[in-house]
């Protein structure tokens, strides 16, 4: 079935999100996927193209390195949390390089992590996206290790614990 902007509005579930994968990786172009819809001001269509392209493997997510600075750019601005949460899913699966090293994302993902109103999904995936920026410089990682050792643990859920407990103990891995 064809990919539409329509089709997108209407997925509102996993066998939905999986379908548009599906019809994604048939095509091939998951970059093209990506640049038409995962941008859209319209949350309930970039949710649901965001949505379909987590079911990507990270080989296929790949593609979309080239887009890698919009897509942060889209994490730290959209008001919508299921589109930030989706974005940053999408992120933490693609490489970083030192070069890409962004401070103001960087001082995105160190709030959002540690912030009591943001949801756990962003609280988690900004941490593991931190360590990664901060695992460049011993400076910075330092300053991650002391920050997240400063957090009143009881205010956090467990994947968050958990997260910061693996950070804390050096037996975080980086995959990609």
């Amino acid at each position: 079935m064809a990919i539409t902007s329509e089709r997108l509005r209407q997925t509102f579930s996993e066998g939905g999100a999986q379908e548009i994968y599906q019809d994604v990786k048939a095509e091939g172009d998951f970059l093209g996927f990506a640049r038409r819809y995962v941008f859209d001001p319209e949350y309930r269509l970039a949710r649901s193209a965001l949505w379909g392209l987590t079911k990507a493997t990270d080989e296929e997510l790949s593609a979309l390195q080239a887009i890698l600075n919009e897509l942060i750019d889209q994490a730290m601005q959209t008001k919508n949390s299921s589109v930030c949460r989706l974005t940053l899913n999408i992120i933490v699966r693609l490489k970083m390089e030192e070069a890409d090293l962004r401070t103001d994302f960087l001082d995105f993902c160190f709030e959002h992590m540690v912030s009591f109103e943001e949801l756990p999904g962003i609280q988690t995936l900004c941490m593991k996206l931190a360590y990664r920026m901060c695992s460049f410089y011993p400076e910075l990682m330092d300053e991650l290790k002391r920050t997240i050792e400063a957090m009143e643990i009881d205010y956090y859920k467990p994947a968050l614990k958990g997260l910061r407990k693996r950070i804390l103990n050096g037996k975080l891995i980086i995959n990609v």
